[in-house]
C-alpha cells in the first residue's frame, strides 16, 4: 500500500492547538461512510454541572510513526482528557482514568451522543439504554490516544449500537495490535468497553468496533437449562435405542408393552452414543483449554438415525479464529476417529455367535461413499447387488454415529462444519458455504426425509450467523486448518452415495 493512500488527506490537514494548553494535536482526516448508516454531525459541548475538561500529556502515550522525511527523528506524544470534579472551597480532586470513564459514560444530558447503528453480526444485544452511550469525549480519547500509527491508524469513524466504528489502515501484523489497543484500553478505561478487531464485509478492509461491555450481558432463560437439556436427554435416549429395534418404529406405543424388544436395541445405542459422547467431551475438553465458556448442551432427538448431535451455546466471546477453529474441529475429529475405528471392526469381525448376524441388502452401501468403498474392500464377491449380506451389526451402529459426526459437520451456520469454514476462510466465505449448504439440503429433502428434518434444524436454530470474535483477521495456523479440512472431506464422504454398482470381479466364461 502506498503512503498517499494509508494517510490520504493528512498531509493538507492544519495541525490544532488544544485551547487550554500547548500540546499540538493532528486531527484524523475525514473519510466518507461506506456503510450506509447515515452522516451524524458532531459538536463539542461541556459537560454540565460541576463536571468540566482539561486537557495534560499522557504519560501512557504512545510514539507514533513519522509521516514525512522531516520528521523522522520527532515522536509525538498524545494527550488526554480527564474530567475532574469539583469539591468544597473551590479545590480539584483528581479522579483516575476508570473513574474519569465512568462518568463520561453516563453524562447523557449534555454529552454528544451517537446514533444507533447496526448490531455486531450474530451478537444479540440487550434492549439499548441511550445512557450507555458513548459520547464524543471518551471517543476522541479513544481515536487519539487508544489506537495510533503504529497499530490501527482511523481515518473514519460511525456510530454502531451505542458504540463506534473506527474505520482505518492496520498497522503491522493484527493480532499485535489488537494486543496493542487493548492493553491501553484497559489502561485507561478499564473493562468498561469491549474492543472487536473484524473485516468490513463490503470492502474487506479492517474495522475496529468498541461497544460498553454492559450491552453484551448474556441472555437469560425463563426454563432452566438443566431441566430442559436433560427433557432432551432422556427423549434422545428413547430414540437412540428405538432405532435398532425396527419392529418398535411403526407402532410407538408398543414399545411401553414390549420392554424386551427394547432391551435389544440397548447394544447399538450404547455404541452410537459412545461416538457422540466422545464428540461432545472433546468439544468440551478442549474449550476448557482455550478458555471458552459454554452452555449445557442439548441432544437432538432423531426418529431416523436415533439424534443428530446436540446444541452448545459459546457463552463468552471467542478471542480468534484459531480459537475457534481447534474448538470446532475437536468434537467432529474425535467422533470420527472413533466412529471408523468402531466400523472398521465391524468389517473384519464375523456375525454374532455364529448365527447369521445381520442380514441387509447391498443396495444399502450405496448410501454413503466412504462406508460403500469399505465394504466393498472387505466383503469383496459377497458384495453383489440385489442380494443380501450377511454383517456385524457393529457395522451400522458405527455408521450411525458417522452419519450424526457428519451431519453436524455440513459448513452451514453455527453447526461444527460452519464454524469451520468461518475459522478457516473468514465470515463471507462462511455465509456463501451456509447458503449453497441449504440449498443442496432443501434439493436433498425432496427424496430424503433426513435431510429435511435437519434443513428445518439448521433453519429455525442453527443458522446463525456466528457472533463475532474479539479479532477476526489474523488466519489460524496451517496445522489446525488441515485438520478442518479433513473434517469437512469426511463428512462429504460419509454423505455422499456410493455411485458403482456391486458387481463380482470374477467373470466366469461358459
Amino acid at each position: 500500500m502506498s503512503l498517499s493512500t494509508s494517510f490520504g488527506g493528512i498531509f493538507g490537514t492544519p495541525l490544532a492547538k488544544c485551547s487550554s494548553c500547548s500540546s499540538t494535536r493532528v486531527p484524523s482526516p475525514a473519510f466518507g461512510l461506506c456503510w450506509s448508516l447515515g452522516s451524524v454531525g458532531f459538536s463539542r459541548t461541556a459537560l454540565r454541572g460541576n463536571l468540566r475538561t482539561i486537557c495534560r500529556l499522557s504519560e501512557t502515550g504512545t510514539e507514533p510513526e513519522s509521516n514525512n522525511d522531516e520528521d523522522d527523528n520527532q515522536s509525538a506524544e498524545s494527550d488526554m482528557l480527564e474530567t475532574q470534579g469539583m469539591v468544597n472551597n473551590n479545590e480539584l480532586e483528581t479522579i483516575d482514568a476508570q473513574d474519569k470513564a465512568e462518568i463520561v459514560l453516563y453524562q447523557d444530558a449534555d454529552a454528544v451522543q451517537f446514533a444507533s447503528g447496526s448490531p455486531l453480526p450474530g451478537l444479540k444485544q440487550q434492549e439499548f439504554d441511550e445512557s450507555l452511550r458513548i459520547p464524543k469525549e471518551t471517543i476522541d480519547i479513544l481515536k487519539d490516544q487508544v489506537f495510533g500509527f503504529d497499530t490501527f491508524f482511523v481515518t473514519s469513524q460511525e456510530p454502531y449500537e451505542g458504540g463506534v466504528l473506527f474505520k482505518g489502515n492496520m498497522r503491522g501484523v493484527a493480532a499485535k495490535s489488537y494486543e496493542k489497543i487493548k492493553r491501553r484500553m484497559e489502561d485507561k478505561f478499564g473493562d468498561l468497553f469491549k474492543l472487536f478487531l473484524l473485516i468490513n464485509p463490503e470492502d474487506d478492509k479492517p474495522v475496529a468496533v468498541v461497544v460498553p461491555r454492559r450491552t453484551l450481558q448474556p441472555d437469560t432463560t425463563a426454563v432452566p437449562e438443566w431441566f430442559a437439556a436433560g427433557a432432551f436427554g432422556l427423549v434422545t435416549v428413547f430414540t437412540l435405542v428405538l432405532r435398532n429395534v425396527p419392529a418398535l418404529q411403526e407402532n410407538l406405543v408398543s414399545a411401553f408393552d414390549n420392554f424386551d424388544l427394547l432391551v435389544n436395541g440397548l447394544p447399538g445405542a450404547l455404541v452410537t452414543a459412545l461416538v457422540l459422547g466422545v464428540h461432545e467431551i472433546s468439544h468440551f475438553l478442549v474449550a476448557k483449554e482455550i478458555g471458552i465458556k459454554l452452555g449445557v448442551p442439548y441432544f437432538v432427538p432423531s426418529w431416523q438415525i436415533g439424534s443428530f448431535g446436540s446444541i452448545t451455546r459459546i457463552l463468552n466471546i471467542v478471542p480468534k479464529r484459531e480459537d475457534l477453529l481447534k474448538f470446532s474441529v475437536a468434537g467432529p475429529l474425535a467422533g470420527f476417529s472413533l466412529g471408523i475405528v468402531l466400523l472398521l471392526s465391524g468389517f473384519l469381525l464375523p456375525p454374532p455367535d455364529d448365527q447369521l448376524g445381520l442380514l441387509v441388502d447391498a443396495s444399502v452401501f450405496h448410501e454413503s461413499l466412504l462406508v460403500g468403498a469399505l465394504a466393498k474392500l472387505f466383503l469383496g464377491d459377497v458384495l453383489k447387488e440385489g442380494t443380501p449380506v450377511s454383517i456385524n451389526p457393529l457395522v451400522l451402529w458405527a455408521w450411525a454415529g458417522l452419519l450424526i459426526n457428519a451431519i453436524n459437520s455440513i459448513p452451514a451456520g453455527e453447526l461444527d462444519g460452519g464454524r469451520i469454514s468461518f475459522a478457516i476462510w473468514g465470515r463471507k466465505v462462511s455465509s456463501r458455504f451456509t447458503t449453497a449448504s441449504l440449498v443442496l439440503l432443501g434439493l436433498g429433502s425432496l427424496s430424503n426425509d433426513v435431510a429435511f428434518y435437519w434443513l428445518v434444524l439448521i433453519f429455525f436454530l442453527q443458522r446463525g450467523p456466528i457472533a463475532p470474535l474479539s479479532e477476526e483477521i489474523t488466519d489460524p495456523d496451517q496445522l489446525y486448518v488441515s485438520f478442518g479440512i479433513v473434517v469437512l472431506l469426511l463428512g462429504v464422504l460419509v454423505c455422499l452415495p456410493y455411485p458403482f454398482p456391486f458387481f463380482s470381479d470374477v467373470v466366469n466364461n461358459v
